[in-house]
């Protein structure tokens, strides 16, 4: 059996890219957790590993050419993984080439604006209208971008699941907190569900669930 890949996780939508991919990859790993709310990100020790302040990161400890590997920053790592197991990743180079372009939508747009309208709407301490509205907007434009995607593929680059669905679900599972709907958004749901189905993303989701907030 493989040595165990460490995990570097909280329970969020950035965290639970990894741990899903891990899941349904089938990799063996041991989970590290990395309070953000106590500022655990900070860390000396853990600076060595994630440079950038921020959860997710791993090591490998059979990284390229048998030696030890670390990796911060999500898209790499499911990068990584999926050239690591040859899995979630696209088989021909039209398939790699939707799976980076839909990656890197996440990582540039949905991740980023769906963060911001979480915390204009949710966890701000001041009321800044023109934040909110803003960011939900710009948010439900990106799920309008995913929903007529969808209504094209089974999945997010194509009629396979790849790391480009593991990436997006975590936000996109949260739209509510969001302040959308998904009634003008009948693909996107159908993908929510199916996504949801997934014992892969329901172990990755469930990881230390109980330490999320209400």
């Amino acid at each position: 059996m493989s040595a165990p890949i460490a995990l570097y996780y909280w329970p969020t939508p950035n965290g639970w890219k990894i741990s899903v991919a891990l899941e349904e990859m089938g990799l063996p790993y041991e989970t590290h957790l990395i309070n953000i709310g106590a500022g655990d990100q900070f860390d000396p020790e853990f600076l060595k590993i994630a440079p950038n302040n921020r959860m997710p990161a791993i090591v490998d400890p059979e990284g390229p050419d048998g030696a030890a590997v670390s990796v911060f920053e999500s898209g790499a790592i499911l990068q990584y993984l999926a050239r690591k197991t040859g899995q979630f990743g696209g088989t021909t180079e039209r398939e790699r080439i939707a799976v980076d372009e839909w990656l890197m939508w996440q990582m540039g747009g949905l991740g980023p604006m769906a963060g911001q309208a979480h915390h204009f709407l949710k966890f701000a301490k001041e009321d800044v209208p023109y934040a909110k509205d803003r960011y939900r907007a710009e948010t439900g434009r990106l799920y309008g971008v995913l929903d007529r995607q969808l209504a094209q593929n089974e999945f997010v680059a194509g009629d396979f699941i790849s790391i480009a669905d593991f990436s997006i679900w975590g936000w996109a599972s949260l739209w509510e907190g969001q302040q959308q709907t998904l009634d003008d958004k009948p693909h996107m749901a159908r993908w929510l569900e199916l996504m949801g189905a997934r014992e892969g993303v329901q172990r990755g989701r469930a990881l230390h669930a109980e330490l999320r907030k209400s």
